[in-house]
């Protein structure tokens, strides 16, 4: 994927004293409209005024932060690493130190010491030297972290899938447009050129009519109830990692230690994940919504396998395209089948038919949001206060046909969805599926 670095800068090694929020938000510019301020006005070569960095916090530290997540940030002029949270003692020392030593390391002071570490997210969220967060923690926490996030004022980058259930995905795009931030889902696949490729060859009609959409991905969760209780490791806390879900007994199967070779597998049980459906369905049906123009919609019925007609997983769409769940021979792929060809594409295979190998998008052809990056299409958003390539709405949008084609699983029956009102119709047991109660202190925050 495309990296557009820009030239790095000297770093401060002390305290950069005010976040970009604060001080955009502290300035006669700010108030005008301003948000950048010329470099010269404010310092010498080699300065970053406090406008042009933005200040980042992470809720979650474990193995999807410690990849590209955090390093692609820390060699970035214009961002910030500035503070991490985990109920994980050995992830957050090993983040924090990680990062301190990053900038101890470029500026030259053996004792920086200024990314900060909590065990408790929202004392994360109190600090005003934070313009945005990065929520990598499993699923079921992203609705209340998310909408506490951005009533408290700042931006969100949040890993996919955006939520666990509807509502806390409607929860989020309303505190998203509620308090005026930018808010970028982690479905990068919409930042990749072979992604990019097949939406716009679909989406402009060079197969023709598009008869039936296929995704492989993985099926439904499981129950988990076969695990073993463990005793709690002294580093971790339980209570708060299950946080908002209903409460069960540790087992390393949902919270691997540090030195763990692998995903933690909560998201394959039914309290915390999604399995398959929302794990890589997140990534893949993403890019069929994309592709099909039905970003801001969804499907109108889901029907589970019946054993006859419906072989398979199968959502129709009012336009008739039916996208249905199946495995065609590649994993965590993609196959749009058109009266004119079919198209394949996965993060290792693009296959288009050959007539259209070289064909170009024509100047009068839809063209789609071509983000090079996704973690710096998040901060020129910021920056530009604009809508990222894959907003709350979109993230909102492809969350929601992954939940309700498990809860079409679940309940065994086809289903009338309603996507304007996000629900379905004439059946109060499967509405009542579209969320989960919380328990303890986050009853009723969503």
């Amino acid at each position: 994927m495309p990296d557009k670095k820009t030239p790095k800068k000297e770093i401060s090694a002390g305290k950069t004293g005010m976040s970009r929020r604060r001080f955009l938000g502290s300035t006669a510019l700010a108030a005008a409209g301003f948000t950048i301020i010329p470099r010269h006005v404010l310092g010498g070569a080699g300065y970053t005024a406090p406008s042009d960095r933005i200040n980042l916090g992470y809720i979650g530290v474990g193995r999807q932060t410690r990849g590209g997540l955090t390093g692609w940030f820390l060699d970035r002029d214009d961002a910030r690493v500035a503070a991490g949270c985990d109920v994980d003692r050995l992830k957050l020392d090993y983040f924090v130190n990680r990062v301190n030593k990053h900038y101890a390391d470029e500026t030259g002071n053996a004792g920086y010491s200024d990314c900060k570490g909590y065990g408790d997210f929202r004392e994360l969220l109190e600090q005003d030297d934070i313009d945005a967060v990065v929520i990598v923690t499993p699923d079921h926490w992203h609705g209340v972290q998310g909408v506490m996030a951005l009533e408290a004022g700042m931006d969100v980058y949040c890993e996919k899938p955006v939520s666990l259930t509807v509502k806390e995905g409607r929860a989020m795009v309303e505190a998203t447009r509620r308090n005026d931030r930018v808010f970028q889902t982690g479905s990068m696949q919409r930042s990749w050129d072979d992604f990019l490729r097949a939406a716009e060859l679909v989406i402009n009609g060079y197969i023709g009519e598009i008869e039936k959409v296929v995704v492989s991905v993985g099926g439904p969760p499981d129950a988990c109830d076969d695990l073993r209780t463990q005793p709690v490791p002294d580093y971790l806390d339980w209570n708060m990692w299950v946080g908002p879900a209903r409460h069960t007994f540790y087992n390393e199967y949902y919270a691997p230690p540090i030195d763990w070779d692998g995903w933690a597998r909560w998201r394959y049980c039914d309290r915390f994940g999604g399995g398959g459906m929302t794990d890589w369905g997140a990534h893949m049906f993403d890019i069929a919504q994309w592709a099909l123009g039905m970003d801001e919609t969804g499907p109108v019925e889901v029907i589970p396998p019946d054993g006859g007609e419906y072989a398979v997983l199968t959502y129709k769409y009012a336009n008739g395209i039916p996208m249905v769940r199946d495995d065609f021979g590649i994993g965590n792929a993609v196959r749009f089948i058109g009266t004119e060809g079919t198209i394949d594409v996965s993060r290792s295979v693009l296959e288009v038919p050959e007539n259209l190998e070289n064909q170009e998008i024509g100047g009068n052809d839809i063209r789609l949001y071509n983000s090079e990056h996704h973690y710096l299409d998040w901060l020129e958003a910021i920056k530009n206060r604009t809508k990222p390539i894959c907003d709350a709405e979109t993230g909102h949008r492809t969350a929601t046909v992954c939940t309700i084609g498990n809860i079409a699983y679940k309940l065994g029956r086809p289903l009338k969805w309603d996507p304007e009102k996000e629900l379905f119709e004439n059946d109060s047991e499967a509405n009542s599926l579209l969320h989960r109660p919380y328990r303890g202190p986050w009853r009723g925050m969503i």
